[in-house]
């Protein structure tokens, strides 16, 4: 990975690739590449992000392309292409969709940026970081999965909102599935340095654990045509970030584990601390009882996913 300057392929122009690129942007990356199938739209939103830099007075070089020759010698590559569930649409047919897209993407980018690091994105993610890591070969720590970074954010956020104080009194992490299967950690989350379960009620934690975990599907609900991409463009930038500054900062990732909290050959958000050379530690917390056996679950059905795939 560069040391003396930092390049980001972000790959798919929607509006988390592009929100993620203009996140890069702004936090001082050297050269940001969005690169979508539809050119056009890849170079209109970077043409628009180059304008903004006179207003925000930010230096990087923002560029948009559909050709992978642009992307060589990028220090990481973003893959957020892939289509959205739609009503009617059997996981097994997302999982043929994206899988084909996100292997495509990876073996072309990788043949411009053979030393990147790669972020799988694309839902479903524990699933299709899997089979990217699989199909391409690429060693686990150095392709990895957001998720947890932006469910443990929605955690943080109703935690705040529940109990009315600042967000930076709180201190939460989330792991497990990227969906439904997540677990929040109850029982290591903090609020003004007491534990949650001091600082709240019980009725106070089920609405905070509702939210957390249905976070995305509200922002849906709302929005009817679209998802969330405010809070995932700038969870892909902060992960991007902690690689480039190599800062070890502790976070939930999509990584790869093979004996970590009990889980073997599946990807999963754990707490990591990443660094230049992609997930530098896989930090085993000690969680309660309650929590293990939820992560378990969470595990078994990510498990399920794969067979039902194929993958396994």
């Amino acid at each position: 990975m560069s040391r003396t300057s930092s390049k980001v392929t972000i790959v798919g122009a929607g509006f988390v690739g592009s929100t993620a690129a203009l996140r890069c942007a702004q936090k001082g990356i050297d050269e940001v590449v969005l690169i979508d199938v539809a050119g056009g739209i890849a170079r209109g939103k970077a043409l628009d992000m180059r304008q903004m830099r006179a207003i925000d007075q930010f230096e990087s070089c923002v560029t948009g392309t559909d050709d992978y020759a642009e992307t060589a010698g990028s220090d990481i590559v973003v893959i957020t292409a892939g289509i959205a569930r739609k009503p009617g649409m059997l996981r097994e047919e997302l999982v043929s969709i994206n899988g084909g897209v996100v292997s495509e993407v990876i073996e072309r980018a990788r043949e411009a940026s053979p030393d990147a690091l790669f972020m799988c994105v694309t839902n479903p993610l524990d699933v299709m970081t899997y089979l990217a890591q699989k199909r391409s070969g690429i060693a686990p720590e150095r392709l990895f999965g957001m998720g947890g970074v932006l469910d443990s954010a929605r955690f943080v956020a109703s935690i705040a909102a529940e109990l009315d104080v600042a967000l930076g009194e709180v201190d939460g992490l989330v792991i497990g599935a990227h969906g439904e299967g997540m677990v929040p950690l109850i029982d290591e989350a903090r609020v003004s340095g007491r534990l949650l379960r001091e600082a709240a009620t019980p009725a106070q934690i089920e609405s905070i654990v509702e939210h957390t975990v249905n976070g995305g599907a509200e922002i849906v609900n709302f929005l009817q045509t679209g998802s969330a991409y405010f809070a995932p463009g700038a969870a892909i930038a902060h992960m991007v970030e902690a690689c480039l500054k190599n800062s070890g900062e502790l976070m939930s990732v999509c990584a790869y584990l093979d004996g970590p909290y009990g889980q073997h050959d599946l990807y999963m958000n754990v707490p990591v601390r990443l660094g230049h050379g992609g997930v530098r530690e896989i930090v085993e917390l000690d969680i309660s009882a309650e929590e293990r056996a939820a992560l378990d679950a969470s595990g078994a059905s990510i498990a399920t996913l794969l067979t039902e795939a194929g993958l396994r």
